[in-house]
């Protein structure tokens, strides 16, 4: 039996192995510049957010772009600004009630006593913590030799990004458009139109869905808030802000956002937990059925099955920021395969030129 060789020229494998490195670079300048791609992400979504607003003032008498995107940032930072001078110190206040609260919380929870105190009486969980801090387990677990170092970077490297993406979002609000246009004039001229129909489908997915889930976020925070002032719960204006930010993390986020207010709710009384945990059931139905719907089905139209996997695949890469950007990736990724597949159809429902008849040639004359 003859052994047969197989042979691959240098230059085949030098390429295959330039690509390999080219691609293991590439995943290692992602990984190392990760929180800075997470700023940009960030960046984009808000410009997004805000760029409706900007095309409505060019409409509407402010025609060049520098002035309506510095009037809808300027009008933005007012806003948010409004919201925490008329929240924070409220925040502040119930966030201070509640420091003071849980000495009471642990008493009660290290007695056996009073809402918490089934938890060391059946459950021994004071036993068992003061097991774990006896043979070092906080240690071990929280790094405490590292906390304060670790506080202090984490603060400084939010302050950084929260300046860094600021800016980022008004320059990408300003010269977003020129951006653009400049890829597009590096595409072929026949395919520029094609690419400008995708681009503008990819935006009007993304941004709808950004805008969209931002304002259920508020109604939920906002509707919240009302009940809970409405029974008495305490920190109420907290909660609220919470469930908030909470309800920005698609499917497990509201659910998240109903258990930590529904056991706040009960340990202030049995009836403000009942309602609250009615009203988490109630507003979901309405969100999930009337809101969600609108903002999916117009703008992203995903099913629920390919929401679930982009989001699930979105947490595993990125954690919570990539479960926020699943949904609107998966979405302009739908956009792409939309078109790539009728852009098939067309080609292959083409007919073939036309060939004329072949045209002799006349034979010269004998001289």
């Amino acid at each position: 039996m003859s052994e047969q060789v197989v042979g691959f020229r240098v230059r085949t494998v030098l390429t295959v192995l330039g690509v390999v490195i080219a691609v293991a670079v590439a995943l290692e300048v992602v990984w190392i510049a990760r929180h800075v791609i997470t700023w940009i992400l960030i960046s984009l979504f808000l410009a997004l957010a805000l760029n409706p607003a900007v095309d409505w003032l060019q409409r509407h008498g402010l025609s060049k772009r520098g002035a309506a995107a510095s009037v809808t940032y300027i009008a933005a930072f007012v806003l948010i600004a409004g919201i925490g001078a008329l929240f924070i110190p409220t925040l502040v206040n119930q966030v201070n009630d509640f420091v003071n609260k849980v000495p009471d919380y642990l008493h009660d929870l290290t007695t056996g006593r009073g809402r918490l105190g089934f938890l060391q009486t059946k459950y021994h969980l004071v036993d068992k913590a003061r097991e774990a801090l006896h043979n070092g387990g906080a240690r071990k677990l929280l790094g405490l030799s590292n906390t304060a170092l670790a506080v202090t970077k984490g603060v400084i490297t939010l302050v950084v990004a929260t300046i860094t993406i600021a800016f980022m979002t008004f320059f990408m609000l300003l010269e977003g458009p020129m951006w653009i246009e400049r890829f597009y004039g590096l595409l072929p001229a026949k395919s520029q139109p094609r690419w400008r129909k995708v681009g503008y489908e990819i935006y009007r997915t993304v941004g709808g869905y950004v805008t969209g889930n931002l304002l259920i976020s508020v109604i939920a925070g906002a509707s919240t808030t009302v009940v809970l002032l409405i029974m008495g719960v305490p920190f109420a204006v907290a909660l609220g802000l919470v469930v908030a930010i909470l309800d920005l993390v698609p499917l497990a986020g509201a659910t998240i956002a109903a258990i930590i207010v529904g056991l706040v709710a009960f340990l202030h009384s049995i009836p403000a937990g009942i309602v609250v945990i009615v009203f988490f059931i109630v507003y979901q139905q309405i969100e999930n059925h009337l809101l969600q719907p609108l903002v999916y089905g117009r703008t992203v139209q995903l099913s629920p099955l390919a929401v679930l996997i982009a989001v699930l695949v979105g947490a595993e890469l990125a954690g919570i920021l990539g479960a926020l950007g699943a949904i609107p990736v998966a979405g302009a990724i739908q956009v792409v395969l939309v078109d790539w597949r009728a852009h098939r159809r067309l080609e292959r429902e083409r007919p073939p030129p036309e060939v004329g008849p072949a045209v002799a040639e006349p034979v010269p004359e004998a001289p």
